[in-house]
């Protein structure tokens, strides 16, 4: 599909109309044949009573003809009411998706309760309309259970009152009372059949919307042969939206076959434009692009599959194991294979969560370096790791000597220290190309690039000279010592991968050492034992599948959210209404024992009112007791969807960071999506009709035997037979509708992950792959629903059987004892027995949908039960404008991530003064981004405590903590909603502070441009925003809190040195009076900072000046060698 289609459903609403929508369409497939088969029964039912009553019968004809127009009127009603609520669940679901995304964000800044409010007031109105269409509905069944009552009234009044001649003689009432009974299923079921028809109906508008949207549009991209070039554009314009602003103009460019070109520019002049307008990923204006030979395409954002590593690098090509070693090595892999738990086999989680920034990314060039295609276009690949990696990435894989030196090669890029070796390069200004040639007539040329050149080059010209012969990279032989562990890359780790990495080199050193001592006998038993899972191999722990019986506590649980109060009501109810129902069947067997009393006398006026008086009576007092039931069950649901919604959130807000790392993100929002629906709308419908169906066969049961009393003895047997018959059925269906759910998350997960892997599918070609790989997880699901529905007709056919017996015995003892009984009682019995074998198959239904779907009230009450972290806020309240001076203490501080695991930070003693700006540096895994986790109490500590301005911080609540401190993240993380309240969600800055932000942020220009200006609405994720902006609106969240203490984990990767340039500046200026702490991953950034703490495998192993560290030929100074830094003023940007 087009982006700008794209832009109209997120990858929320587009998994929620796979889950809803689609599903829709299976439920009305069950159900089609009752359009015919219900009139059909209806016709030959109304012939059969016509032979008996005559045409009174059109009198209960004409008030079912009645009952349809009202009918249609509620359903009518509770279609919009429908229509409303998907959009409301919609928008929940769409804001729920975000929180999950940017769950850490909202953690580190303290922002839950203001995301919280949002989804609430979402839900709010979500259960009004709910209350609304519950009422609607009690009105129908109101409605519905008057029709057969109303009916047969109408019948025999009209019928007595006609003719003083017509007795109501037992066998014609109970006869017209089955042929009525018979009339009943196909009447209830046909507005069922529509309401279900008016659904699938919705479903399908929002289908073909989503799928009669615009098609990628990619005849502007030609393949002809053309001699002598790759890469061909002929005054390309190309725009994101149809009518938008062309985002690249009149780009004229040859690329030859096997030349490497460079391209560069600002943040926003257009390079990843230019990029995705060779994919085909925009919409052209005028122009063309002309292609030859396959492409690869490296995203500059890594997108990873949640998939094992080395399926993420083959990506469906098959494997070719020496060139997948040469891939790896060439990739700088191998010495993060050797840090992974299980080397290439681990198993990587959704969206690459166990990876850190920059073996995403190389993971991602080593993806399109195997895939082996002609043409490679390579978006920024290097911004995310480190200087001496970047370097050794170009030497192996893209520069002249590298792998990829006879494939065209297409490279955007902020680094200058390439430049020199590419054979063209191309300078956009604002989407047109302003100059382009090799690297030397440019400077010659004296034209934008040269001034870009001289504004950045003078510091990066001396690095590169010395970093040559740094750069002999440690990858290829693996040192026996620890401390020569190849230094891979300063990226940054987020908690699961340091986890991975640290138990990962521990086992490795006992392993080495154990080989040496025992390694002939270790060979033979490793022979014999299969490979065990690595602890730490497998990340995300399977969904747990609950087997055997639903457990009572979970109905009683539900009943409570209800409110017992409520609950007890509604049974009465149900229980008035069927002591009415008994009422009105003995009262008609009474009625047609006239016909003998008065056989040959003419019958009494005043007997017949009282006996049409009381049968009105009785059955308006059982539609009365319905009515009073329903309603309050509507409202009893509501006030439990609303409980059970409110501790879910509020418990998912509040569970710790681990949780998160290690649970998909599918599976958080199932709960939100599925399980809370079921909860909503299934649920109370299915107590409602397992109440009325169980209550319908005990009175049926009743009326039996107080006509014949043997009867009892017969019902015993055949309840044990029935009783066996439901457990086998439930439990086997019970588990067959647990592995539905199970195997459907997978649907979601592979659905969502393909629709942000969209443009790099695309551009391998790969479509066909993942529609197969989308139908085999289809096929599975399928299996176990294929069976769930066979297993209902093996239940069918054995419940017609116990039916059938019912009917038999009730008539068989109706003949035996015929000398002592009445005709009227004989009547009512077999008619009640008819009709048992339909409850009977309805109360299995019931009680087994019931069972099933109180599986979502388990699954939401699992997460509801998850270990919280700390109170957001506690008795002991930090003093007003705390901290004011910014003063950080250490003391003996240790931390594990979870407590199996080994100690990450060793013991960590330090001071850091007020307004003192300390960098943090170390190599990866050595513990950096713990000490942020720290800091913000992400991670509790396992001893040792930080205390800032004379508070231990564990003794606050975690929001009077966080909303102390700021940080800018390394991931710009943006929210769907206005630009403003990405900015500050709670409404506590005037506007005039919010844009003063956004100036020293140099967003000001950019955003008064929008027509909407601070209201601009940000898209989910942030992504019409180029990324360097991302960064920028972070710095300008951070400048708008202006708290002492400031947290910068750097992440000037993905923006060019400009912007770079800016935030240092404005750092430096408007954070002078404030403690900076910065996690560098290039030590330009901190040679300035007033003391560098140097970390290594948890413990500070260095802490001075920059200059002193220099001097003193430890690790820093190795460091600096390698960055190519050898004084201090040499760096000053």
């Amino acid at each position: 599909m087009s982006s700008a289609t794209r832009k109209e459903s997120t990858v929320g609403e587009t998994v929620n109309l796979m889950s809803a929508d689609a599903q829709r369409f299976m439920d009305t497939s069950n159900f089609v044949h009752q359009l015919w088969s219900s009139p059909l029964q209806i016709i030959l039912s109304i012939v059969f009573l016509w032979g008996e009553l005559g045409p009174s019968v059109l009198a209960g004809i004409a008030v079912m003809v009645l009952l349809v127009p009202i009918n249609a009127f509620l359903v009518a009603k509770a279609k919009t009411i429908q229509v409303k609520n998907m959009k409301n669940k919609d928008e929940r679901m769409k804001i729920m998706g975000e929180i999950l995304n940017g769950i850490k964000i909202l953690k580190l800044f303290a922002w839950e309760p203001s995301f919280e409010k949002q989804v609430n007031e979402i839900r709010a109105r979500e259960l009004k309309s709910l209350v609304n269409f519950s009422y609607l509905q009690s009105i129908s069944i109101f409605v519905f259970t008057c029709a057969p009552f109303l009916v047969s009234l109408a019948t025999f009044a009209v019928y007595v009152l006609v003719d003083e001649n017509n007795i109501l003689d037992a066998q014609k009432a109970f006869t017209a009372i089955s042929l009525f009974n018979v009339l009943r299923f196909p009447m209830t079921m046909l507005p069922l059949v529509l309401s279900s028809l008016v659904q699938t109906n919705v479903s399908t508008v929002r289908l073909e919307r989503y799928l009669g949207g615009e098609d990628l549009d990619t005849s502007a991209i030609h393949h002809n042969p053309i001699a002598g070039s790759a890469v061909r554009f002929s005054e390309a314009t190309f725009a994101w939206e149809q009518d938008g602003n062309a985002a690249i103009r009149d780009v004229t460019l040859d690329i030859a076959p096997g030349s490497l070109v460079a391209v560069v520019g600002a943040v926003g002049s257009g390079k990843s434009s230019l990029v995705s307008a060779m994919l085909g990923e925009m919409e052209n204006i005028k122009g063309h692009i002309n292609i030859q030979g396959s492409l690869a395409y490296v995203p500059q954002q890594a997108w990873i599959q949640n998939a094992t590593l080395k399926d993420n690098i083959l990506f469906g090509s098959e494997l070719d194991e020496a060139r997948y070693q040469q891939v790896v090595k060439a990739c700088a892999l191998l010495p993060d294979l050797e840090l992974l738990p299980a080397g290439d086999q681990t198993e990587i989680g959704e969206k690459g969560i166990n990876l850190s920034g920059g073996q995403k990314q190389r993971v991602s060039l080593a993806r399109a370096v195997y895939s082996n295609a002609d043409i490679y276009v390579l978006d920024d690949p290097l911004s995310a790791v480190d200087a001496h990696v970047s370097k050794y990435l170009f030497e192996h894989v893209l520069g002249p000597k590298g792998l990829l030196q006879k494939k065209t090669r297409i490279l955007v890029t902020h680094s200058i220290s390439f430049l020199p070796q590419v054979d063209n390069i191309v300078v956009l200004v604002a989407g047109a190309v302003s100059e382009h040639g090799s690297y030397s007539t440019l400077l010659a040329n004296r034209g934008a690039f040269a001034q870009f050149l001289n504004l950045y080059g003078s510091q990066e010209e001396n690095a590169s000279e010395k970093n040559t012969t740094a750069v002999a990279l440690a990858g290829d032989e693996k040192q026996g010592d620890e401390d020569g562990e190849p230094c891979m890359e300063e990226g940054p780790d987020d908690v699961v991968t340091m986890t991975l990495k640290r138990e990962a080199s521990i086992r490795q050193r006992d392993f080495s050492r154990s080989l040496s001592k025992s390694s002939t006998n270790s060979l033979e038993k490793a022979q014999e034992n299969p490979p065990k899972k690595l602890k730490g191999q497998q990340l995300i722990e399977k969904e747990t599948v609950e087997t055997g019986k639903v457990k009572f506590s979970m109905y009683l649980r539900y009943l409570r959210a209800v409110g017992l109060w409520y609950s007890f009501c509604v049974a009465m109810g149900y229980v008035g209404q069927y002591v009415a129902f008994v009422g009105t069947n003995l009262w008609l067997s009474a009625w047609t024992d006239d016909a003998q009393r008065y056989l040959n006398q003419t019958y009494p006026v005043e007997q017949r009112d009282l006996r049409i008086g009381v049968f009105g009576a009785l059955g308006v007092s059982q539609a009365l007791f319905l009515l009073f039931a329903t309603i309050l069950s509507a409202r009893g649901a509501v006030r439990a969807s609303r409980v059970m919604h409110q501790q879910l959130l509020s418990n998912i807000l509040r569970v710790p960071m681990s949780f998160f790392d290690t649970t998909p993100s599918g599976r958080i929002v199932n709960r939100f999506a599925k399980d809370i629906f079921t909860i909503d709308e299934t649920i109370p419908m299915s107590f409602r009709s397992w109440l009325s169906c169980f209550m319908g066969i005990i009175s049926t049961l009743l009326m039996i035997s107080l006509a014949t009393p043997f009867f009892v003895l017969i019902i015993i047997p055949l309840s044990i037979f029935y009783y066996f018959v439901l457990r086998f059925y439930v439990s086997t269906s019970r588990q067959l509708r647990r592995l539905d759910s199970v195997t459907r998350s997978p649907i979601y997960s592979h659905f969502g992950e393909t629709v942000s892997g969209l443009s790099v599918i695309r551009a391998y070609g790969h479509q066909e792959r993942f529609l197969q790989q989308n139908e085999s997880t289809m096929d599975i699901n399928q299996k176990t629903v294929y069976s769930w529905i066979i297993s209902n007709r093996w239940l069918a056919i054995r419940l017609e059987f116990v039916g059938s017996l019912v009917v038999f015995f009730s008539a068989l003892l109706a003949v035996i004892s015929k000398g002592t009984l009445e005709g009227g009682i004989v009547g009512l019995s077999v008619s009640s027995a008819l009709n048992v074998t339909q409850t009977l198959n309805w109360l299995v239904r019931t009680s087994s949908e019931l069972e099933t779907n109180i599986v979502a009230v388990e699954r939401v009450h699992e997460y509801t039960k998850v270990k919280n972290e700390a109170p957001w806020v506690t008795e002991k309240r930090p003093p007003r404008g705390w901290p004011s001076k910014g003063e950080i203490q250490f003391i003996d501080y240790k931390v594990r991530y979870r407590p199996e695991l080994e100690l990450v930070l060793q013991g960590i003693t330090c001071n850091i003064g007020s307004t003192e700006k300390v960098g943090v540096v170390g190599r990866t895994g050595a513990g950096k981004s713990s000490l942020t986790n720290c800091l913000f109490r992400v991670l509790e500590a396992a001893e040792g405590k930080i205390i800032i301005d004379e508070v231990d911080i564990a003794t606050i609540g975690l929001h009077d903590l966080r909303q102390n401190l700021t940080i800018i993240p390394q991931d710009p993380m943006l929210f769907t909603g206005t630009l403003r309240m990405n900015l500050d969600p709670f409404d506590q800055y005037t506007d005039e502070e919010v844009w003063k932000a956004l100036e020293l942020a140099h967003l000001k220009t950019y955003v008064q441009a929008l027509p909407e200006g601070l209201l601009h609405l940000v898209s989910e994720g942030g992504e019409n925003l180029s990324v360097g902006q991302r960064q920028l609106v972070c710095l300008a969240r951070a400048l708008l809190r202006k708290a002492k203490i400031l947290i910068l984990d750097e992440a000037t990767a993905a923006v060019d040195l400009e912007t770079d340039h800016l935030i240092q500046t404005t750092i430096r200026s408007e954070f002078a009076d404030c403690t900076v702490l910065t996690i560098a991953h290039r030590l330009h950034t901190i040679m300035d900072s007033s003391r560098v703490m140097v970390l290594q495998a948890g413990r500070i192993v260095e802490y001075d000046s920059p200059e002193e560290l220099l001097k003193k030929q430890g690790i820093f100074s190795a460091m600096a060698k390698d960055a190519g830094i050898t004084n201090t003023e040499s760096t000053m940007l």
